[in-house]
């Protein structure tokens, strides 16, 4: 039976795209006003991204301006979501886990934090953790969890919707994974466990 969970937070407790306007509108009003280097096409797909994929790689892979990446940085490590957001339909079923449980999301400090705090689940996690990609990545930050407090890999299930992220470097710590896809985005990724939704999590957590 798993009793620790790794959880990943957007697109796997709370969907961003229904949470856009809170999310992104200061984000985007911002951007629009930085010589980005990039073309009207190349931006939109770049927003659609940002949905999905942490900030700073989707700037690499879209080669946004350096020195427009100075000021955007800044903007983001200030940021702060002040709004409401709303859980995923299935968050109960992750609520109702019986276990310790803690959020691993990549992103920037004060964003992912403030995010939790107005999803109004922060009181359901031991610990959050905020992977820094610039510096990092989540395979890292599972170690330390593990390390820190002496946890067995065993009992662990790692439960997210990127199946290059999470999901592979669970693989890689030999750790079971439940890959959320609810799109088909992966339909041949490596996982432990796959749904379209959450209602086969409490069957692969063993409980």
């Amino acid at each position: 039976m798993k009793q620790i969970f790794f959880i990943d937070l957007d697109n796997t407790i709370y969907f961003t795209k229904p949470n856009e306007e809170q999310l992104m509108s200061a984000l985007y009003q911002f951007l629009d006003e930085q010589h980005l280097g990039i073309s009207a096409a190349q931006y939109q797909a770049a927003k659609n991204e940002m949905l999905r994929t942490p900030f700073q790689k989707v700037a690499e892979k879209y080669g946004f301006r350096h020195e427009a990446m100075e000021n955007i940085i800044a903007f983001l490590n200030s940021r702060e979501v002040t709004k409401p957001l709303k859980p995923s339909d299935d968050y109960h079923l992750i609520k109702a886990l019986k276990g310790r449980k803690f959020i691993v999301t990549a992103g920037f400090y004060k964003q992912q934090t403030s995010k939790v705090k107005m999803l109004g689940i922060a009181d359901d996690f031991e610990e959050v953790c905020v992977v820094d990609v610039t510096v990092s990545n989540k395979k890292e930050a599972f170690q330390k969890l593990i390390d820190q407090h002496e946890l067995n890999k065993a009992e662990i299930l790692i439960i997210g919707d990127d199946a290059e992220s999470e999901i592979k470097y669970g693989l890689e710590l030999g750790i079971e994974t439940f890959l959320l896809d609810p799109e088909n985005r992966f339909p041949n990724a490596e996982t432990t466990y796959k749904g379209a939704d959450l209602s086969g999590l409490k069957s692969a957590a063993g409980q």
